[in-house]
């Protein structure tokens, strides 16, 4: 069917109010190490959040793995101002590396890495929603494994399919990329492409992707007390 030249609609958001769950040692074979809150960034968690859903979708990916392999989460439900903060800062150093680009070139740079800290439904932050995960795979003491580039590293390797496209480089890298990649999509999560760290489930971002009209997790606002959250509002 010919296109009428009109961008596809934005998914619509239709919250389940789903619980956010905090991931504890009682999910076995699941580690965490919040990487913002080591880094200190103001209102960052202590711990990992996420949707119910979500958390019983990585149970799956789990049966999926060989038994020596486990998950690392590097982050999960990300508050408001954690959001806002991670784009400043990503947009700060892309503007030391890129000293010439214009500020319309800045800024889309900057949405390839990080999303606008927006929580309209149209241009829904996907860690807004609990529904979104940074994570990588471990062996079974939650030690990292090669994936080929450091978590949140800005340049052309972090895109997915990289070591796809040049195996040679780091055979390793690759094969776990693919693991990781067959694990989470089998269970039901959708990739962003430019993060191979990256997973989304049930909001609108994995919404596009699929391309379900309807996303049922939306954004997600909370109060937080010493690094935990104290009060969650669902939009």
């Amino acid at each position: 069917m010919a296109s009428n030249g009109n961008p596809p609609e934005s998914p619509s958001v239709s919250e389940s109010q789903e619980l956010l769950i905090q991931i504890t040692a009682a999910h076995r074979r699941i580690f965490i190490e919040p990487i913002y809150y080591q880094q200190k960034i103001p209102n960052s968690l202590r711990a990992i959040y996420l949707r119910a859903g979500v958390v019983e979708r990585l149970q799956q990916v789990l049966t999926l793995l060989p038994k020596d392999y486990s998950l690392l989460l590097y982050d999960g439900y990300r508050p408001f101002q954690v959001q806002q903060y991670l784009f400043s800062h990503f947009s700060k150093q892309l503007a030391r590396i890129m000293p010439y680009a214009t500020e319309q070139e800045l800024l889309q740079a900057t949405k390839k890495y990080v999303a606008m800290p927006s929580a309209d439904a149209a241009h829904l932050a996907p860690h807004l929603t609990g529904g979104a995960i940074d994570i990588t795979l471990a062996d079974r003491q939650g030690k990292a494994l090669n994936l080929g580039t450091a978590f949140d590293e800005m340049n052309e390797k972090s895109a997915t399919r990289y070591f796809e496209h040049n195996p040679s480089e780091n055979l390793e890298a690759c094969r776990h990329r693919r693991l990781l990649y067959n694990c989470m999509t089998q269970a039901g999560f959708s990739n962003y492409a430019e993060e191979w760290w990256h997973y989304d489930f049930h909001n609108v971002a994995w919404a596009r992707r699929v391309q379900a009209k309807t996303a049922c997790y939306g954004a997600i606002q909370v109060t937080i007390q010493d690094h935990e959250i104290k009060e969650i509002r669902y939009q």
